[in-house]
């Protein structure tokens, strides 16, 4: 009897801690911004996504999508009360996922205002004067403080288009001035999800004066292609279909860059869906981005049930389903998935496009990763993993492995020892081992969220990869210096500055860094 008290007052003490027990996030370092939808919550079936199902320790920020603008006030207010509020027996969403940070205080918890759905023409009418633009700041200042928010995302879509005037190019900016300064006192974040593509980057927005009061900058880099086009492309493509083509992940980044935003504010936006179309000619071979006909409307998803959208859940669903006639295919160029069954065509991301993504944002410094949106990830965990996830840091790490400057290289990195497994973390990607580097891929032990899970774990490997190529270029600068001869220059040459001696590990290393 005693030995069973024993057993029972241990086991309540270790509930106890348990219970008061605070979680962490990603350690990596990087900004993750997940955006919930929160209408997910009356989807049907497995599609249905509450507040519980979300994992925040894959993330830095939670952003509650969306508040809206009231027309007659023109201040902030709740979309769905019932859901947000907790007045008239309401589910209390605003309170329940601030609550989150009591266990995980790495969190940040903001609120999105505006949305597609939301339109431009209100929020143009709210921001082309002082008075109207203070009256709105007052409003924010206020929510935020009554439902103890962090912080506000702006989701304006978009300045000077759909009802908007040309002014406001140069109001939104007077706002988001006004947000900021009003902010400070209380240490609110102030973040804004912009449009990705260069007509509406052109018109609609002061890239470089902005990126002076905005905390960071969520680039919406997917819906670059759709039904609308009537021709198959990708829905965030890496790369354009051709040099001329502004529609792409790195072009958008490129062009923030080159209007003054900085890099360690920008966050680049990953979809968690896909888009599906509808073939003109059910019986072409073969699809080409950009050139196969298709109609002017897809098909709808179980749970999203939008024509032309599917949440990454349903299209793995799909390819789970071991009757269903879908057939794989990858695109090189746009480093993009997509699946075929006859005349239907799915072009969406997935764990291997999403990596590729991640590793593009950590070579150009980007601040971290946004999502659209976290409940159409594979949140519940029904799903087969797809294979070859890290393929191309697997391929990239192979040409670099035997290079005699990267054995150079690893005197200065104090890497782990991968003899000694119980000793090495699981963010640790890479270790050595008898002078050698070793690659560790993550093995997850969890089913869920594997596009989240990707991010995190890419963002790892990305961050170490680019330390490890840092220090190899570092060495290979170093030798240049000792090798070159007195009294010259050599310019001009891609290997400029390499000695004969060390022609060979420049042309090696500079495969590896730029292929």
């Amino acid at each position: 009897m005693e030995g069973k008290c024993l057993f029972f007052l241990i086991f309540a003490i270790m509930a106890a801690v348990m219970d008061g027990q605070t979680l962490g996030g990603p350690m990596h370092g990087k900004v993750v911004v997940c955006y919930v939808a929160t209408w997910a919550a009356y989807r049907p079936g497995a599609g249905k996504f509450e507040l519980a199902d979300i994992e925040p320790s894959l993330c830095t920020h939670l952003v509650y999508s969306f508040a809206g603008l009231d027309e007659t006030t023109l201040s902030i207010k709740s979309l769905d009360a019932w859901q947000d509020l907790e007045k008239d027996y309401g589910k209390g969403g605003y309170k329940r996922m601030v609550a989150l940070k009591a266990r995980y205080p790495h969190l940040k918890v903001t609120v999105a205002i505006g949305g597609w759905n939301e339109g431009s023409e209100k929020y143009s009418k709210m921001a082309a004067k002082p008075e109207t633009r203070a009256k709105f700041v007052q409003s924010v200042v206020h929510f935020l403080g009554t439902y103890k928010f962090d912080g506000l995302d702006l989701d304006w879509e978009y300045p000077t288009k759909r009802g908007g005037s040309p002014e406001d190019r140069n109001n939104y900016v007077a706002m988001v001035k006004e947000l900021k300064e009003a902010f400070e006192p209380h240490g609110y974040i102030l973040t804004a999800a912009l449009g990705a593509g260069k007509e509406t980057m052109d018109t609609a927005y002061d890239l470089a004066r902005l990126s002076r009061y905005l905390d960071f900058l969520h680039m919406m880099c997917y819906d670059y292609h759709g039904t609308w086009d009537n021709l198959v492309g990708a829905n965030a493509p890496l790369r354009g279909t051709t040099e001329a083509d502004f529609l792409s992940v790195e072009y958008t980044i490129k062009y923030l860059l080159s209007h003054g935003v900085s890099p360690y504010k920008m966050v680049l936006g990953l979809p968690m869906y896909g888009r599906d179309f509808i073939l003109s000619d059910p019986s072409v071979s073969s699809i080409v981005f950009g050139q196969t006909p298709a109609k002017n409307i897809g098909f709808a998803g179980p749970y999203t049930r939008e024509a032309g959208f599917l949440g990454y859940n349903e299209i793995c669903e799909e390819m789970t389903n071991k009757s269903s006639k879908w057939t794989h295919h990858w695109d090189d160029r746009a480093a993009t998935p997509y699946l075929r069954d006859g005349e239907r065509v799915i072009v969406y991301d997935n764990p291997r496009s999403i990596a590729i993504k991640v590793k593009m944002a950590t070579d150009y410094g980007l601040g971290g990763l946004m999502v659209w949106s976290i409940d159409t990830d594979d949140f519940r965990g029904l799903c087969d993993s797809e294979p070859e996830t890290y393929i191309d840091f697997v391929e990239r790490y192979n040409k670099m492995v035997d290079d005699p400057v990267l054995q150079e290289a690893l005197k200065n990195l104090k890497l782990p020892d991968a003899n000694r497994i119980e000793n090495l973390s699981r963010r640790t990607a890479y270790a050595v081992a008898n002078n050698k580097l070793h690659l560790r891929l993550a093995e997850s032990e969890f089913s869920n969220y594997p596009l989240m899970r990707t991010i995190n774990e890419a963002t790892t490997l990305a961050l170490e990869e680019k330390r490890i190529l840092d220090e190899m270029a570092a060495v290979l600068k170093q030798n240049e210096i000792e090798v070159k001869p007195k009294g010259k220059d050599d310019k001009g040459s891609a290997h400029a500055g390499c000695g004969s001696l060390l022609l060979v590990l420049c042309g090696v290393f500079s495969y590896v860094l730029f292929s």
